[in-house]
């Protein structure tokens, strides 16, 4: 009997179609259709927070092969407002990128303004990052702003409590979460607009189920692991995210919230996790660093000055190609921006070939072989 998480490709494929193609162990390579084109997973996404991923122009983003990006609703609802974009548009021709855009809720900024914040049931009260002017957020409010950016997929308003949060909080936090899900489940999407709930829970495995059932009875078209990366345990992280995953239906996408380093996502695949998100590899890049088979690279260091090798050698990106390590080093030490522009090229490539590598693996039913070697290979962030 064929197994009934794989399913045969859609003929004309709409948006929210979701179609398991293989599977190894937990992992899986899957298809999700959006309104502007489909994503193959597993598949690291980009982040463009305020509409744009740092240093990078869209036709590269997809020349490295990039399919999906980030946009922030939280950042983008203040500067420069979603009336103006949508009155340019939308977001997709605002920033000159058409493929499939994701928007965060501005949830996490609940979690990451914490202490300016107060959380009650109906919304976040909190002082803006840009002019300290009071401001409110609500599950209506973040959703109706990520309808008039017309992104491809929307995300629920969550609570993010943080790790090492009392159980009680971290209970209060999954039910304010459900409820939220609910009022934005009411709301109106945009044509074609996907929208994700998010499951909460801390590391606590009983509320990670309840959760889990709250979000999932709602039928969104995807869910989201949330409320990990936190400050736990990476173990723990890891162990949490796949008894999560294993909650989640198997014929809907499934989206770790905020994990970048090559570890980390490799471990996250293995849970059947399709799609991560992060801001590290720009982060890096903008301070210096490569990502690389032996580890983080800081281009700073003094061992770099005369090392004609290229950030590594197993990269095949423009970067590495192209210039030595001696030559991004006198850039970055020279404040030049071409050097945060290369190492920036680079990290991106680096964690889109390692999914598309990862893919093939899973394709190829060896995957638990590729994430042995993988992680061997790997330091331990």
């Amino acid at each position: 009997m064929p197994d009934p998480v794989l399913s045969a490709p859609l003929a004309d494929p709409v948006p929210g179609s979701f179609t398991v193609e293989a599977t190894d162990g937990a992992a899986r390579v899957a298809t999700l259709q959006t309104a502007h084109g489909s994503v193959t997973t597993p598949m690291f996404m980009p982040v463009g927070t305020k509409a744009s991923v740092k240093a990078m122009d869209p036709r590269e983003l997809a020349e490295l092969g990039a399919r999906i990006v980030l946009g922030n609703t939280y950042h983008l609802h203040f500067r420069p407002g979603e009336e103006l974009i949508a009155e340019l548009g939308g977001l997709h021709r605002f920033m000159g990128w058409d493929g499939p855009i994701l928007t965060d809720s501005g949830g996490f900024q609940v979690f990451s303004l914490l202490d300016t914040a107060r959380v009650d049931d109906e919304g976040v009260t909190f002082r803006s990052v840009y002019d300290g002017a009071p401001a409110r957020f609500t599950p209506e409010l973040a959703m109706g702003v990520q309808r008039a950016l017309g992104s491809d997929i929307a995300m629920c308003f969550d609570e993010c409590p943080p790790g090492g949060a009392p159980r009680e909080a971290v209970a209060r936090a999954v039910a304010r979460t459900g409820a939220w899900a609910r009022r934005c489940r009411e709301t109106e999407p945009a044509p074609g607009q996907l929208r994700f709930g998010i499951v909460q829970g801390g590391v606590d495995l009983e509320l990670r189920r309840e959760s889990a059932e709250q979000i999932v009875a709602l039928g969104f078209d995807g869910h989201a692991i949330g409320g990990l990366s936190v400050g736990e345990d990476r173990d723990t992280t890891f162990a949490v995210t796949a008894a999560t995953a294993r909650l989640l239906p198997p014929d809907r996408p499934r989206y770790f919230m905020g994990i970048g380093d090559p570890e980390g996502i490799l471990r996250v695949i293995a849970a059947g996790v399709d799609l991560f998100d992060c801001v590290l590899p720009t982060r890096l890049g903008r301070t210096g660093s490569a990502l690389s088979w032996d580890g983080r690279l800081n281009l700073r260091n003094a061992r770099f000055a005369r090392d004609p090798a290229p950030l590594d050698a197993d990269c095949g990106c423009p970067t590495c190609t192209r210039f030595s390590r001696a030559y991004i080093r006198h850039l970055i030490s020279q404040d030049e921006v071409l050097g945060l522009r290369l190492l920036t090229v680079h990290n991106l490539t680096f964690l889109i070939a390692l999914c598309q590598n990862a893919r093939a693996a899973i394709e190829e039913g060896r995957f638990a072989a590729f994430l042995a070697g993988a992680l061997a290979r790997l330091p331990r962030v």
